[in-house]
């Protein structure tokens, strides 16, 4: 077996696009990221027959689209013997552990259990997280829904916990008409504090900027909107629209 070959069937002990916590040492998991994932065209994995869990934000009660696209390659050599699904999201998750749930179901495979946590709302086209304080009351109470989540999952509870009250016919209309809207990479632009450190470029999960004349400049017209590029600058140069200047800029504290 080549060195590639045996990077992609590595064990898989937990696959994550975001971590909003570093809990893998309460749980004895290993965290795989979805972004460096897709990044090394690596979607071949085993589980060993252990416990398997997803953890990915909610964008437009959906999945982000480098998390959709991931689970549709994901090839699973053996069965888990847990399988769960974590979503965080910001006014509501929507329907987004049942469209995970209906890709894995295309392998032959179904989530045991489905956790929400709510943690501060990036969209700052919309939501304002100027307020430290707000922030703060947000992810002191976030911690406890992690902490839940860890509990069930140790003893492999099975589940609905999210309990979303969000339609399922109306959680995919929304998904379906805002989510590839808000993607479109023309909404951002860079003000003249700019420092062309190249931090946005380096953070974009689907290499959409590219530093010229250190400069970022937005080589597809569509991302995934993290505003991974917006909350990283160290000058609050890159904005989205005309609100999220007066909305500040958020980065996860447990997360480096």
């Amino acid at each position: 077996m080549s060195k590639k070959d045996a990077c992609k069937r590595k064990r898989l002990m937990n696959i994550a696009i975001i971590d909003e916590r570093n809990d893998a040492a309460a749980t004895g998991e290993k965290i795989i990221s979805i972004t460096e994932c897709v990044k090394q065209q690596q979607y071949r994995f085993s589980s060993d027959n252990e416990t398997v869990r997803i953890i990915t934000p909610t964008y437009a009660w959906g999945l982000p689209s480098i998390v959709r696209d991931f689970l549709y390659a994901l090839v699973l050599d053996d069965t888990p013997s847990y399988l769960w699904f974590l979503a965080t999201y910001g006014t509501s998750a929507g329907q987004v552990g049942r469209f995970a749930n209906e890709i894995m179901q295309r392998k032959g495979l179904s989530f045991a259990a489905y956790f929400g946590v709510k943690m501060p709302d990036i969209w700052t086209p919309i939501f304002d997280l100027s307020d430290p304080r707000k922030v703060r009351r947000i992810n002191l109470h976030a911690e406890q829904g992690i902490d839940f989540a860890i509990e069930r999952m140790q003893s492999q509870s099975a589940g609905d916990y999210m309990r979303s009250k969000v339609p399922t016919a109306a959680a995919k209309l929304f998904y379906a008409l805002e989510y590839d809207a808000m993607r479109k990479t023309s909404h951002f632009k860079v003000e003249n504090s700019c420092v062309g450190c190249g931090l946005c470029a380096k953070n974009c999960p689907v290499s959409a900027i590219e530093m010229r004349d250190k400069n970022p400049v937005w080589v597809k017209d569509r991302c995934v909107m993290c505003l991974s590029c917006l909350h990283h600058c160290p000058k609050f140069s890159i904005q989205y629209g005309n609100r999220t200047k007066r909305h500040g800029q958020y980065t996860n504290p447990h997360v480096k």
